[in-house]
């Protein structure tokens, strides 16, 4: 049945029957507003390792600086490293994952609301936990990789690495509560006819990082567990190697998982842009097939080159071998996408909005990142790379040139859905222009100086080594950021209450979540649609949801419509509450184990017991 889709009215505005006020908030289970609170909270932890970045950038503009002392140059650099990975880029992704997955695929919520709610107070409250101890330079200071055995307790005493195990086991539960309710729902929820092969790329790409996370964050967690019980028991892990602790052990352990998580952390992005290019060139994605088997590919060579993070340990020829070519491997499927995004430009009637010169800038920059990856998988080449500024230039090509211009993509491509009103674009693009000249200015000076010869993790250097002129510019690159992320913050802030009221899709986009108002009712759809192709506003495909306009309109609640949507609990919150005191007991009074284990057993036990809600119609 081809007809011309339904437009939904321009906006859906403050929607009848939605609770407002702090309570509301805080016992929320809907999907867009947990996924609103993953985009602040993310936001605000971008700002704060941001922060912690211009101070290092700071110390090294110049030789023999002594802003900061080496100890606290330390706790820094890896609450920097720490803070942007786990609680700013990962929950930025989580934001778009929480909002849009069950737009796109025509979902009324995901499949376990209050799990959805849990993952989210877990990460805010780990969050906390892990970022306070710097007021009180107590802050974790062995690096964002925490080799052992530099952590264990002869050789980090005091309680700054505690924090930092205990903060990330604490992480890894909200990010593995949060994976299986993501695969349950796409797997289980998706609308009549929304085959996998139909799915937008962004839930394609989310869906593997679901599964990268389940098999990934494990590993993790048995490594830190080991150094937990190193550090607190008496154990022997990765201590005293005439004991039989094993100094590698840790190093594996950690980049089985480290390498899998730099694709949990740049996939998201991929999917943004894979919707934000097609989007502005007005053209479906090329080869939209390969792209998903390219995802797929990821995903599983990711799990067999971790060791290329190893080269300098002397694992010997065999393994060098084997793990050089792996990586060179994993450029291919990489490789595909670069050049599947240029395909789709090509010829497309291009429109250069914020989100598309973002988007971009992602296929250029991250060409930089992953060029100079390669470079890095023959060993003989990465011995004179290695624990050199080149690798900081490196990742942060990948990460913020692959990661961050996604993820600013994606935030001004979906705000007009998430809030109703269109961000400014003079202002977007002159943060645009400032992020893109600040990036390339802080981070691809650290090439030259990394060949030179410059160490990572030092806080201050001598002069006349020919590393001068370079920090002078990463440094100036790095004070351009500030000024890039106020206009942002106050373009986004403004915006979100005066902007331009923006229809339900102001791009002209083509996928099932541009054919409902803006912002979203609660329910999402007033009837479940049914999906018939990839782009259904493009290709004039019933949607099957004819009512949305009058509904939104009406101003009818979910009730009204006879909709069931789940209720709202602040258990989930007091569960994740209870969790973070009890671990807080294990390195403060042990009394809290018991206060933390109390209140999380017995709001869990209210939690179970609460009415489930009628099936939805």
């Amino acid at each position: 049945m081809a007809t011309t889709a339904i437009s939904a009215p321009a906006y859906g505005g403050e929607y009848s029957g939605e609770q407002s006020g702090l309570w509301s908030w805080l016992s929320t289970v809907d999907h867009k507003r947990i996924g609103i609170l993953y985009l602040y909270t993310a936001l605000f932890f971008f700002m704060f390792g941001g922060v912690e970045a211009v101070i290092i950038r700071a110390q090294l503009g110049a030789p023999n600086q002594h802003l900061v002392s080496a100890e606290f140059y330390n706790q820094l650099f890896t609450m920097h490293g720490t803070t942007m990975i786990f609680l700013a880029i990962m929950p930025l992704s989580s934001a778009f994952f929480n909002f849009l997955i069950p737009l796109q695929i025509g979902a009324r919520d995901v499949a376990f609301p209050r799990l959805n709610a849990f993952s989210y107070w877990v990460y805010l409250f780990a969050g906390i936990f892990i970022t306070i101890p710097i007021f009180f330079a107590v802050a974790p200071n062995g690096g964002w990789f925490g080799y052992a055995p530099l952590t264990t307790k002869p050789y980090s005493p005091g309680l700054n690495i505690d924090f930092w195990v205990i903060g990330l086991q604490i992480l890894g539960v909200s990010s593995l509560a949060a994976a299986f309710n993501f695969l349950t729902t796409i797997i289980n929820l998706r609308a009549p006819g929304m085959t996998l092969m139909r799915m937008p790329m962004f839930t394609w790409m989310a869906f593997i990082v679901q599964v990268l996370l389940v098999l990934a964050f494990p590993v993790i967690t048995i490594a830190l567990v080991f150094l937990l019980f190193d550090r607190s028991f008496g154990t022997n892990f990765y201590n005293t190697v005439s004991a039989g602790a094993d100094p590698l052990l840790w190093q594996h352990l950690f980049w089985i998982f480290g390498h899998p998580e730099v694709y949990i952390l740049v996939l998201p992005a991929f999917g943004l842009v894979s919707e934000v290019l097609p989007t502005y060139s007005k053209k479906p994605l090329f080869g939209y097939p390969v792209m998903v088997y390219s995802g797929i590919l990821i995903a599983v060579l990711g799990f067999g080159v971790w060791a290329h993070h190893m080269f300098a340990v002397g694992m010997g020829p065999i393994a060098d071998t084997f793990f050089g070519l792996t990586t060179m491997l994993i450029a291919i499927p990489t490789g595909v996408k670069i050049f599947n995004w240029i395909a789709t430009m090509a010829q497309g009637a291009i429109r250069y909005t914020t989100a598309m010169l973002f988007g971009i800038s992602l296929v250029a920059l991250f060409t930089i990142g992953g060029i100079s990856g390669i470079m890095h998988s023959s060993p003989p080449a990465d011995l004179q790379q290695t624990d050199t500024y080149f690798i900081v230039a490196h990742f942060h090509y990948v990460l913020f040139g692959g990661s961050i211009m996604g993820i600013f993509a994606g935030i001004y491509h979906y705000f007009p859905k998430i809030m109703g009103r269109l961000m400014d674009e003079k202002l977007g693009k002159i943060h645009f222009w400032l992020t893109f000249i600040a990036m390339n200015l802080t981070f691809f000076p650290m090439h030259f100086s990394g060949m030179l010869g410059m160490p990572r993790r030092i806080y201050t250097y001598d002069a006349g080594q020919g590393w001068d002129l370079y920090n002078a510019m990463s440094t100036a690159g790095a004070m351009i950021f500030p000024i890039a992320m106020a206009i942002f913050l106050y373009n986004f802030f403004v915006s979100r209450k005066r902007g331009e009221i923006a229809g339900s899709n102001p791009w002209g986009a083509g996928t099932l979540e541009w054919t409902i108002p803006s912002p979203p009712p609660e329910y999402n759809f007033a009837k479940i649609p049914t999906v018939t192709s990839r782009y259904p506003i493009w290709e004039g495909k019933e949607v099957d949801h004819a009512d949305a306009r009058i509904n939104a309109q009406e101003g009818k609640t979910p009730a009204d419509l006879g909709i069931v949507m789940p209720y709202n609990t602040i258990k989930p919150l007091l569960v994740a509450l209870g969790l973070v005191i009890m671990f807080c007991g294990l390195i403060t009074t042990r009394a809290l184990i018991g206060v933390g284990a109390a209140l999380m057993i017995f709001s869990l036990y209210s939690w179970l017991l609460s009415p489930l809600e009628p099936e939805h119609h």
